[in-house]
């Protein structure tokens, strides 16, 4: 057995995972915890820093360790959720829960304050993409209005990643992909902060070091060591956001390419050459020097898989997988928009409700759950016809995640696209790219390496096209006829 390993771990939405690895590859151990989002109020999306990131951290590496040895690790990589907040007094000690990532849509107001006090326009040529519930400025403009006691004492500020990495190794550090969803914060041109927009926002607020997601943030401290197994002194890399690692896990590192992630959420992320912000889009740089990428996503898509597993008694996924597979495309009637935390792409709206269209007495739970896996397609489709209409249109998609188990799912969304999908032999996730983005941090990976490799690949069906374009018309009537109404229930959801 190869005497040098690696050691990934992701912290994800619901589930933190990890994984240990040979210099080639090869796994040796996965773990992983399930874990909760808090939503205190409508809109709201928290973890505890400590009691959700550190601990899932510490027990995945001991767990890991146990099962590989600590001797053998070399390096350790680190993705997260995010963009996030977290609020880190002077002592780097949270202050509040994270307040996560776009399907946290509680700073609707100071979005709207933030795009019109900077411009629309200008926000999207310097930063890359427009001011939304994805962006970091908002959250701590929302924290600093509303949370008076606890901005003033906020000095710094983390996400998933870039907290684990401080607790890790002493180092405030935050690789480019995160920053550059720091809207509008970072200049997506010269790849740095914009000191007097961020002081006007966030006054006071220390912004971290930034680096590439290859580089190394430091060393692994004696505490942190001791906590999480690990042997002390080994290199952690700077860490990243789950989507971009996992994409690096899979080899999207060229122009051209693009992932979709069946996770928690729905993420696509496209790599460019050159670069071409799009308003529609969450425009960045990639997890490798010198790349650009284009992301948007769908808010839930496997969130509503558990919510309907459990709204209909714990069924397993395997039970309703089956059963949506014998549903005829269309769902024998049934529409569904997935906005059930709002909607982020290609169109902005906190305040978007799930909507199912077409229900009668003879649907069943396989309907419904069949429904929310075409729901979801749509909003795929609806993505790619947004970048196609700026000229960004992938020449491979890889489609990785949870939600691949069994190919329905990457199926339907290939028939309602009618774009191809290649699925790799490995779907561990974020972390084995955390792996590989440590071990190239160490130095003990090549770059230019490529652990992933194609075993399945999905065409549409040219037979169900003409179901799948019928479906996806009434999916984009159907958010305009029902958006004033939705939007008055999201309102009398926060007023109650």
């Amino acid at each position: 057995m190869n005497d040098e390993l690696l050691m990934g771990v992701d912290i994800g939405t619901s589930y933190s995972k990890g994984v240990v690895t040979t210099l080639d590859g090869a796994i040796v151990a996965r773990a992983d915890r399930a874990h909760d989002v808090s939503m205190p109020h409508p809109g709201w999306a928290e973890h505890d820093a400590d009691a959700t990131w550190w601990s899932d951290l510490c027990a995945i590496t001991r767990e890991l360790v146990t099962a590989a040895g600590s001797a053998r690790i070399r390096a350790l990589g680190v993705s997260g959720l995010g963009p996030s907040f977290l609020p880190l007094d002077e002592a780097d000690r949270p202050l509040r829960p994270a307040i996560l990532y776009g399907i946290d849509t509680r700073a609707s107001l100071e979005i709207d304050e933030l795009t019109e006090r900077y411009g629309a326009e200008r926000v999207l040529a310097r930063c890359g993409a427009a001011i939304t519930s994805q962006s970091v400025g908002p959250k701590a403009l929302w924290v600093r209005r509303h949370e008076l006691e606890t901005w003033n004492s906020t000095r710094r500020f983390g996400m998933a990643a870039s907290y684990l990495v401080l607790r890790l190794t002493g180092e405030y550090t935050l690789d480019h992909v995160s920053a550059s969803l720091c809207q509008p914060l970072y200049d997506i041109e010269t790849r740095e902060w914009i000191p007097e927009w961020a002081q006007e926002v966030a006054p006071g607020l220390q912004l971290p070091e930034l680096r590439w997601a290859t580089e190394p943030a430091g060393a692994l401290e004696a505490d942190a060591a001791a906590e999480t197994g690990l042997p002390p002194g080994i290199p952690v890399s700077v860490g990243t956001i789950d989507a971009w690692a996992e994409a690096t896990s899979v080899g999207v590192r060229r122009p051209g390419e693009a992932m979709l992630m069946y996770g928690t959420a729905l993420t696509l992320v496209q790599l460019l050459a050159p670069f071409r912000p799009l308003a529609s889009m969450w425009g960045g740089v990639g997890a490798l020097p010198g790349t650009w990428s284009l992301a948007g996503g769908v808010t839930t898509s496997g969130a509503l898989t558990k919510w309907l597993s459990r709204l209909v008694g714990d069924v397993p996924y395997e039970t309703l997988l089956a059963e949506a597979a014998e549903v005829a495309p269309g769902a024998d009637g049934l529409v569904l928009l997935p906005y059930f935390s709002g909607e982020r792409n290609p169109f902005y709206d906190p305040d978007a409700r799930g909507v199912i269209a077409g229900l009668t007495l003879a649907h069943g739970r396989g309907h419904i759950y069949r429904a929310v896996l075409e729901g979801t397609a749509c909003g795929v489709r609806h993505m790619l016809e947004s970048m196609a209409e700026a000229g960004h249109v992938p020449e491979r998609l890889v489609a990785v995640g949870g939600g691949t188990r069994g190919h329905l799912w990457p199926r339907i969304v290939s028939d309602a696209t009618g774009v191809a999908q290649q699925l790799p032999d490995q779907t561990v996730g974020a972390s084995y790219g955390d792996a590989w983005l440590g071990g190239v941090a160490a130095g003990l990976v090549d770059e230019t390496s490529d652990w992933s490799r194609v075993v399945t690949r999905i065409e549409p069906d040219p037979a169900a096209r003409q179901a799948y374009d019928q479906l996806y018309a009434s999916y984009r009537e159907l958010y305009p006829a029902t958006r004033d109404v939705v939007h008055t229930l999201a309102a009398r959801a926060r007023e109650a």
